[in-house]
């Protein structure tokens, strides 16, 4: 098989969808690996490590969305590459289709196959190739909140773990699941006050019982959003519903009744954020302010370390990679039902229904359909 990676184009985006380890696995299965020139650059890998891993370096994206059988990217097509898209090629990446009717639409109309790394689901639930960046960006959220509570960045200026004799800040983490986790654990290290908030009393349990009630976990419900949020410093959104747009949690009332110059991070912004305020903005302008409250609302917050979250990415998703390499579309979905969710697009069906429903498209279950080579 073909296998072709192209550079990133989305707005400050500087990861790329494989390492040279990825590369050196792939071809040593008899692929070939079609890389773009520079497509590494952003994450500190040169051309050469991969040329030396075996990859083919491509002059041009064209050239690798021309010949490829599967495209391996890390954000979802944006619109300069739509026309690229084909009919029986495979795109392999983070999709979030549920916000993006675009993208959807792109898909739908190219026959492309769609699976998205964030709806891949093992059996017991869990989401192996959007935990990685979910660990991520939950911990980066933390940093940039302390940075934007600094007065010069518009916040209240409070020091997110205070000093001897002065409170710290309180930090309202919304969602326990692993960006959440990772939110409330690393501001815990940086001694704010932490409030977790999640409707899963088995995770606040697991939370309180790791962290030892440094962490005041609380049931999540309407009411007790509200009252958190109104005496927090900053709010950290970090809901997930797989596939879906996250639930509008927080309304624009609440958000004008919190603290003047506290701060939001709508972790949760990808599937279109769960503050009704909360909209998409970039590491080159990363907030802006709403009811005095500072907003940092980036849709691609890994992208800002992307040497981490490249290799972090690659040790996730290159095992499906493979599968999909070695065995075909419909010979790696047949063996694998986890893969098999992560098709959310077939041949101009919509195969995931909360996509389906988030954008009032009809709904076919996969199994109805037969992919390709099974």
């Amino acid at each position: 098989m073909i296998v072709g990676v192209p550079c990133e184009v989305m707005e400050s985006e500087y990861r790329v969808a494989i390492t040279p380890v990825g590369v050196h696995e792939l071809v040593n299965e008899g692929h070939t690996v079609l890389v773009e020139h520079g497509a590494g650059d952003g994450s500190s890998i040169p051309d050469d490590a991969f040329a030396r891993a075996g990859a083919t370096l491509a002059g041009t994206a064209e050239e690798i969305w021309a010949r490829a059988d599967l495209i391996l990217k890390v954000k979802e097509p944006q619109p300069q590459e739509f026309n690229s898209l084909r009919k029986g090629q495979i795109l392999f990446t983070y999709l979030h289709l549920a916000a993006h009717r675009d993208v959807t639409d792109a898909l739908l109309e190219s026959g492309t196959v769609g699976i998205a790394y964030e709806t891949v689901e093992d059996e017991a639930g869990r989401l192996p190739l959007l935990a990685p960046m979910s660990e991520i960006a939950g911990r980066m959220s933390p940093h940039a909140a302390a940075t934007h509570l600094e007065r010069p960045h518009g916040g209240s200026g409070i020091l997110l773990g205070g000093v001897s004799g002065v409170r710290p800040a309180r930090v309202v983490v919304i969602g326990a699941g692993m960006a959440g986790i990772n939110a409330a654990w690393i501001a815990q290290g940086m001694e704010a006050e932490i409030v977790l908030l999640d409707k899963n009393v088995e995770r606040l349990r697991y939370v309180d019982h790791i962290h030892k009630g440094r962490i005041l976990t609380l049931a999540s419900a309407g009411l007790t959003i509200e009252e958190q949020l109104l005496q927090a410093d900053v709010a950290i959104g970090a809901v997930l519903v797989a596939g879906a747009r996250a639930p509008k949690l927080v309304s624009e009332e609440v958000v004008a009744g919190m603290k003047p110059g506290s701060v939001i991070v709508d972790i949760s912004i990808d599937q279109g954020g769960c503050f009704a305020t909360s909209r998409v903005t970039t590491h080159t302008n990363p907030t802006y302010v709403t009811h005095g409250v500072v907003h940092y609302c980036v849709g691609n917050m890994p992208g800002a370390v992307p040497h981490t979250s490249t290799y972090a990415l690659t040790n996730a998703t290159l095992p499906y990679a493979l599968a999909l390499a070695r065995k075909g579309l419909g010979g790696a979905l047949e063996d694998d039902p986890a893969l098999a969710k992560g098709v959310n697009v077939y041949e101009q069906h919509v195969t995931n229904a909360a996509v389906a429903e988030a954008h009032g498209l009809p709904f076919t279950p996969l199994e109805h359909l037969t992919p390709s080579g099974a």
